[in-house]
């Protein structure tokens, strides 16, 4: 599933014209824009944050978008591109390699389903696909779905009513029910002066098998990585997963519970209803978060937590009796 891509670059273009305003080698040319871990040796990466510093030594990346102060932790065969704001700078780049990944437009050449494509697939009235769409057997779509380009299914899934979804791979026996938003474009953009930049969003949403996504939830794609829910995770209804957040195998998310981009939870996670997940945060495994909780910092292996901010439980309980 993790090798699928959907927004690929036509072209190699040279790393002199990607950045024109500095001395770079004209001959290097780049096939894509990458993170620090999956990059090869033709494509651009960007590092601005210290708690990716393991991934950015690994890096196999031909250059890298990066600061003064992160710089020397990359691989000296990367070639570093020295900036004062690095997202405003990944933004830029996106925009020229991937135009299309800008703005999610509607498609317009959405078709009906042709039943002797799918001829082991049950579809409801007013179902409309686009391009790149596959669907296992004996799965079911509701009514009034779009499903529009790049979204591959597995079989025996159940897809209900009113759902629209794109840029996603789903696989065998999912459950999602009626009225969620999948594989859409996230919350980011760079704030300026006179205008806020969009972040193109050039990732995908990956949906293991035997997962069950209640009611009206909302899983944005990867910004420039991937969405991930993994095996036998249920999420109930009106969850809000941002781009490139993580869910591991075996969790259980109550109502309304929302995670901010690039969060990562481990296997057998419980999450109470109405908690709150910040951005780039890492949660253990078999970890499990109060209902109300706001989580601001990482969170260990085999914890229990609690309040706002989330504390282990023992000590709300002892907190709350004061």
């Amino acid at each position: 599933m993790e090798n699928v891509v959907f927004f690929q670059n036509s072209k190699a273009i040279a790393l002199g014209k990607l950045f024109p305003d500095k001395k770079i080698n004209n001959k290097l040319t780049i096939l894509n824009f990458r993170t620090l871990k999956k990059s090869s040796s033709r494509d651009i990466t960007f590092f601005d944050s210290s708690h990716y510093e393991n991934d950015a030594i690994k890096t196999k990346a031909a250059c890298c978008i990066t600061n003064e102060k992160l710089s020397i932790h990359l691989p000296k065969n990367c070639i570093k591109i020295i900036v004062k704001n690095v997202l405003f700078e990944v933004a830029k780049i996106l925009k020229k390699i991937y135009p299309a990944a800008d703005i999610d437009t509607l498609d317009i050449f959405l078709k009906k389903p042709n039943k002797l494509k799918f001829p082991k697939v049950k579809f409801g009235n007013n179902v409309l696909l686009g391009k790149n769409v596959k669907i296992g057997k004996n799965s079911v779509i509701g009514n009034n779905v779009i499903i529009e380009s790049n979204v591959l299914m597995g079989k025996n899934s159940v897809i209900g009513s009113n759902i629209h979804i794109k840029n996603t791979v789903i696989g065998d026996n999912v459950v999602i029910q009626s009225g969620c938003m999948i594989g859409l474009k996230g919350f980011g953009f760079i704030p300026m002066k006179d205008k806020n930049l969009k972040m193109p969003h050039i990732g995908k949403v990956l949906i293991d098998d035997h997962v069950e996504i209640a009611s009206n939830c909302t899983i944005d794609r990867g910004s420039v990585d991937d969405t991930v829910i993994g095996k036998n995770t249920y999420l109930d209804n009106q969850v809000h997963v941002a781009h490139n957040v993580k869910i591991g195998k075996n969790c259980m998310i109550a109502g309304q519970v929302g995670f901010a981009g690039s969060s990562t939870l481990g296997d057998n996670v419980s999450i109470g209803g109405q908690a709150g997940v910040s951005g780039h945060l890492k949660i253990g495994n078999n970890v499990k978060i109060g209902g109300g909780s706001g989580v601001v910092k990482n969170i260990e292996d085999n914890s229990i937590v609690m309040g706002y901010p989330a504390i282990p439980f023992k000590k709300f309980i002892k907190n709350s009796k004061k």
